[in-house]
């Protein structure tokens, strides 16, 4: 017996949440410095915007405990071709945002095309590919028990590699990690983000094996939720195992530091335990207290997820090439936001602003019934 959507309307509504907030940290007006709590942690340590990623993965996973069931019924070879299929067709998408919109200018103003040489491999989305794959993997040929033995094993044998193969005076430092070694020897220095002034990718391949482990405890969640139901016992054990991950990944962090840009294992687990006490809290207001009304601007972003981030990513650049020499990013930030509202209330206005703008993309389609499925 399929449930109701409306019953698990709350994991509808957080992972709605997740592309929302996800737009508003991605997309800060220029001209100055963000609110704090805006910002990714420099290093080590942790801040709310390092939540937003980690629980779009757990959102997958979520999505992955109603797709499984489905994949259930099916033969091994269409399942594997499903999965395969939806990898590659994700990991592309963001590898063709990173190349978009595939030539630049020159300083001479001349039109020049942009090389795959240097165009970065990895990332958002094809971190999010790569975690969808193993996880769903894992899922279908292992048993639950087995599932869960293996994540620990990646959590631990993860913290492992990075402190034998990583510089030995600072295995977790940014540029002496095994992680960045890898990167640089299997990718290369040119196909690597460049964002933090050097060649160092947070997306990269060996962290992505802890990731998955925010895909799996999402889609452990997900099927704990629909055989409990929305009562008080589920929202306790939700509650109670959320705290408990965080507790443990406290305790971590004094030997292996919670670091969103190595992924490491107790970001992991500050992360899911933050998602399961945030879910249980909306499962307590939404299913419990009947409180949903507000509920339908965030399932907008629910309903076409991958395809409202993309919109995101692309919709500025594409005024840019619209309009070259208006520079309208930096323009519309200096000349309107910065002036009604300096510093960073300007700056989170405008990010406001484009999240409104990037969710009246995703209303118009909801309401004609358009659900881009990747």
């Amino acid at each position: 017996m399929n449930p109701s959507p409306q019953r698990f309307l709350s994991l509808d509504v957080f992972r709605g949440m997740t592309v929302c907030f996800m737009i508003i940290v991605n997309t800060p007006g220029r001209g100055a410095t963000p609110f704090g709590i805006l910002e990714h942690a420099s290093w080590h340590g942790f801040t709310p915007t390092d939540l937003v990623f980690p629980s779009f993965l757990f959102a997958v996973g979520n999505a992955m405990s109603f797709t499984m069931k489905k994949f259930a019924e099916m033969q091994t070879s269409d399942v594997l071709l499903k999965i395969f299929k939806r990898t590659c067709v994700i990991f592309l998408l963001g590898f063709l945002l990173y190349w978009f919109p595939f030539f630049s200018y020159d300083k001479a103003g001349h039109m020049v095309f942009s090389p795959f040489s240097h165009t970065r491999i990895l990332g958002v989305l094809q971190r999010i590919a790569l975690c969808y794959c193993i996880a769903s993997l894992m899922v279908r040929f292992l048993s639950t028990r087995t599932v869960i033995i293996t994540s620990v094993i990646m959590l631990l044998g993860y913290w492992i590699v990075l402190l034998v193969y990583g510089d030995p005076s600072d295995p977790f430092s940014m540029l002496g990690n095994a992680g960045q070694y890898l990167d640089t020897a299997v990718l290369g220095e040119h196909h690597l983000y460049h964002g933090e002034g050097v060649a160092f990718d947070p997306e990269g391949i060996l962290s992505t094996i802890p990731s998955c482990v925010n895909v799996i405890i999402g889609y452990l969640t997900g099927v704990f939720i629909q055989k409990k139901g929305k009562g008080y016992e589920t929202i306790a054990k939700l509650l109670l195992t959320g705290a408990l991950l965080v507790l443990v990944s406290i305790c971590w962090n004094a030997i292996f530091p919670i670091n969103k840009k190595l992924w490491t294992s107790s970001f992991v687990l500050v992360t899911c335990g933050l998602d399961l006490i945030l879910i249980g809290a909306l499962i307590y207001i939404i299913e419990v207290l009947s409180w949903n009304k507000w509920t339908k601007f965030f399932t907008v972003f629910g309903k076409n997820p991958l395809f409202i981030y993309l919109v995101s990513e692309v919709l500025l650049t594409v005024i840019d090439l619209i309009f070259p020499k208006l520079h309208f990013y930096k323009w519309i930030n200096e000349s309107f936001f910065q002036v009604i509202a300096p510093g960073p209330v300007g700056s989170l206005l405008f990010a406001l602003c484009f999240m409104l703008v990037c969710w009246l993309v995703g209303y118009i389609l909801d309401k004609r019934k358009i659900y881009v499925r990747v």
